[in-house]
């Protein structure tokens, strides 16, 4: 496409705070220079739209009997997508405010937005087009089932795509199972099969897709301050060695939060899950208590706690439970306005999820023609890490597939691998290195040829 020089911002949420980062957006394009900004869409070669929400998570007090010497403390996101005027997504971003930030959380989600978009108009990354464009229309329909982690992701990229794909979100489990028993074309998993997991006869090829966080949620009314969690108290809150959430270990690591003498209430998945795989195969990796008594698995025998159904069902039951913990894909907190907390990595470094931290987890995950895609970058040495950070895979039947069904799947994996790569930021998940989507490009010929 041309360059881009007009720019249209929409909408990017209700309300005043809403309308406060809207318009710091424009201020920041307007006194770049480089962009004009319009209030035509017809006028504008590009559009800026999203969604954000602001609200508040408790109050720090700074002198006990004293009101005037309390702030109350805010979270939120802003999350943008840039289009075109065939309204093709050509970059999106999702934010959560700055880990040390000093302005008010409105103007700190704007100044870093408008900072990333600028970024990515200078650079072209928002600017072009990907040759993909949209898959060719097909009648064939296509049946797949499987993780929650990703769906929000895959069913937005089966709308934006055009291709007729039903997704039965039922956990990775319940989704490899039915491919195993033919019900469905393929299947997701955040959980990689191996000849130890894998139903008799199945046979698939894995395509990473894109990459995500499992983050610790809670419900605590009116804390003031994020939580900091170590590997070891994860693996003690849902071993039930630690029961309060004032216990001294907790306590220990979060100097001046106040922590209520109350029972943690415990929330894990009740289905088969590759979020919970994903957890606790995290938790063996730090914990070799945990390794030995609970271990990594979908389904696992819990120690302690409630169960839910689906990342969606979790988020529901901690956000209604007062004093609960959970655990959920990134995106699933955000959209609830639950807290999650930021967990030591093994550089000794607290990090909370967000793009950045995840996508540095996958800084030493390379990929060449013909290597195996089913990596693992749970607890990254890397500093900047998200120690709870992984890549989700769509899996499908090596052989026993009509040509028809092979070509559509091919052909929605080259769009979801390239255009489809523009659209996962705007929802907290992490795109692919172009490394590993050229590799990925090329075993997706290799499959497809492979009748």
């Amino acid at each position: 496409m041309t360059a881009v020089r007009t720019i249209q911002v929409e909408s990017i949420g209700e309300g005043t705070s809403a309308e406060a980062m809207r318009q710091k957006l424009v201020d920041r394009l307007n006194k770049d220079g480089r962009f004009k900004v319009v209030e035509s869409r017809s006028a504008a070669d590009v559009v800026l739209r999203g969604t954000s929400s602001i609200w508040a998570t408790g109050t720090v007090v700074f002198a006990p009997h004293s009101k005037a010497a309390s702030q109350t403390v805010y979270q939120g996101y802003l999350s943008v997508e840039l289009v075109d005027k065939a309204d093709q997504i050509l970059w999106s971003y999702l934010l959560t405010p700055s880990r040390f930030r000093t302005a008010n959380i409105t103007d700190d989600l704007a100044d870093h937005m408008a900072s990333h978009l600028l970024d990515a108009l200078k650079s072209g990354a928002a600017g072009a087009h990907s040759t993909m464009g949209r898959p060719p229309r097909t009648q064939v329909a296509l049946h797949a089932a499987g993780a929650t982690f990703p769906a929000p992701i895959y069913l937005k990229w089966f709308e934006s795509s055009g291709m007729p794909v039903t997704y039965d979100a039922i956990g990775s489990e319940a989704g490899i199972a039915q491919l195993a028993e033919g019900k469905v074309d393929f299947a997701a998993s955040d959980m990689p099969l191996t000849e130890a997991n894998s139903p008799a006869g199945l046979h698939v090829i894995h395509f990473p897709t894109v990459l995500g966080g499992v983050v610790p949620i809670y419900n605590l009314p009116a804390l003031g301050h994020a939580l900091r969690f170590t590997p070891e108290m994860l693996a003690g809150i849902y071993s039930g060695t630690i029961r309060k959430w004032n216990d001294p270990r907790i306590l220990e690591m979060n100097h001046g939060t106040h922590l209520p003498d109350t029972d943690i209430a415990v929330v894990h998945r009740s289905d088969g899950s590759g979020t919970t795989f994903v957890w606790t195969s995290f938790l063996s990796l730090v914990n070799a208590e945990w390794k030995a008594s609970v271990g990594a698995e979908t389904h696992v025998a819990w120690p302690t706690g409630a169960g839910a159904t689906g990342n969606e069902g979790v988020a529901e039951l901690v956000q209604k439970t007062p004093n609960s913990i959970g655990y959920v894909e990134l995106i699933y907190a955000i959209q609830h306005e639950l807290n999650y907390g930021a967990v030591r990595n093994p550089a000794g470094e607290f990090i909370k999820a967000d793009l950045a931290s995840i996508t540095a987890a996958a800084s030493s995950a390379t990929a060449s023609p013909g290597q195996d895609l089913r990596f693992s970058i749970l607890n990254s040495a890397n500093k900047d890490a998200y120690p709870i950070s992984t890549f989700t895979w769509l899996l499908v039947p090596a052989k026993g597939m009509s040509a028809e069904k092979r070509a559509a799947i091919a052909e929605f994996l080259k769009w979801a691998l390239t255009t489809g790569q523009k659209q996962c930021e705007a929802l907290g998940y992490a795109p692919l290195s172009h490394e590993i989507v050229s590799s990925e490009l090329q075993a997706v010929s290799a499959w497809k040829s492979n009748e």
